[in-house]
């Protein structure tokens, strides 16, 4: 019985009977394409997007790339000023390589 009564309100169904329902399936075939010149207009319009979104993740990268080169600098540094930290703190006399090192990394550091 359950079964026959499920099965007579499928059969009554009907989706246009509501608006709303209307509306959806209207809005919802403004997306189809029809034809090859519609679908070629619609691919038209995918790649002019597609060039904007490029120039966005382009101009994106460019900032991320430059605040990279930046990070690069301040750790090339902070790596030099480390070594020379740990050459001056020796107790030892320093071996005439690392005395040369010593003399570069001050005039580098100093310099910029």
């Amino acid at each position: 019985m359950f079964f026959l009564s499920s099965f007579t309100w499928e059969m009554n169904f009907n989706p246009f009977t509501e608006p709303s329902n209307f509306v959806e399936l209207l809005s919802s075939q403004q997306n189809v394409i029809f034809g090859v010149k519609a679908a070629k207009k619609g691919s038209n319009e995918r790649l002019s997007k597609k060039t904007v979104d490029d120039g966005k993740e382009l101009a994106q990268f460019e900032t991320m790339w430059s605040l990279k080169k930046q990070d690069l600098v301040v750790k090339e540094r902070l790596s030099k000023t480390k070594l020379l930290d740990s050459l001056i703190a020796k107790k030892d006399p320093l071996a005439d390589y690392e005395e040369a090192l010593k003399k570069k990394l001050i005039h580098e550091l100093m310099s910029n």
